[in-house]
């Protein structure tokens, strides 16, 4: 009799989302800190949970003995800056369906928003959020910081060029020509706006974050 297939949810590895063999569930949690996932009977349950918080499937020992950080309640010294934008991106599948948003790290108020788009990944979402984020304000509001928890993707903002292993074809061409634009855009342009990474274990999971890890 052949093995009975499973699926596997990622919230929390390299590249978040629902993989259909053990194998490419393994390269996204193997060494990765942290690291949530789950295997699931079928693809729509392995989906529906993706889309929920991982909370509700898997027991955490660590969340029941600590109180999940919040930034607000530190002292002002400890605190990341508040007069901030945050930005997250959320990604269904590896590729999928790809959004990112920005939020005022103050009030949480949702600044932009964007997708979600086929065929994209979290770091090439994390990447376009940046790069909205700075554009959108370096003219108008010079040092707003701009946050992201994502070091791959600040990366690539600073060297003004991405390094995704996704390969173009037809069906992702528009994410490609966003790539394009973005780079294009740090190239031609000069900004001063800090990007900084945020520090989720001191700080919480960012504003920005879509609830689905």
């Amino acid at each position: 009799m052949s093995k009975k297939r499973k699926y596997y949810t990622v919230w929390e590895g390299r590249e978040p989302g629902v993989y259909d063999s053990w194998r490419e569930c393994e390269r996204q949690v193997k060494g990765f800190d942290g690291a949530k996932y789950k295997s699931f009977e079928s693809l729509k349950e392995a989906e529906d949970a993706f889309l929920d918080s991982w909370k509700k499937f898997i027991k955490s020992k660590a969340e029941t003995i600590h109180e999940k950080p919040n930034y607000l309640l530190l002292p002002k010294t400890e605190q990341p800056i508040l007069d901030s934008i945050a930005v997250d991106a959320a990604c269904s599948g590896n590729p999928g369906k790809m959004e990112y948003q920005g939020v005022d790290v103050r009030t949480g108020f949702q600044v932009f928003h964007f997708g979600p788009v086929e065929q994209g990944t979290n770091n090439i979402g994390e990447f376009l959020a940046i790069v909205h984020a700075v554009a959108t304000f370096y003219k108008t509001n010079p040092n707003l910081p701009v946050y992201s928890d994502s070091k791959t993707a600040i990366s690539w903002v600073k060297n003004k060029i991405t390094r995704t292993r996704l390969e173009p074809t037809e069906k992702n061409l528009h994410i490609f020509n966003l790539i394009q634009r973005a780079e294009k855009w740090l190239q031609e342009n000069t900004y001063s706006n800090p990007v900084l990474k945020w520090d989720t274990e001191k700080w919480g999971e960012i504003p920005a974050d879509f609830g689905r890890k």
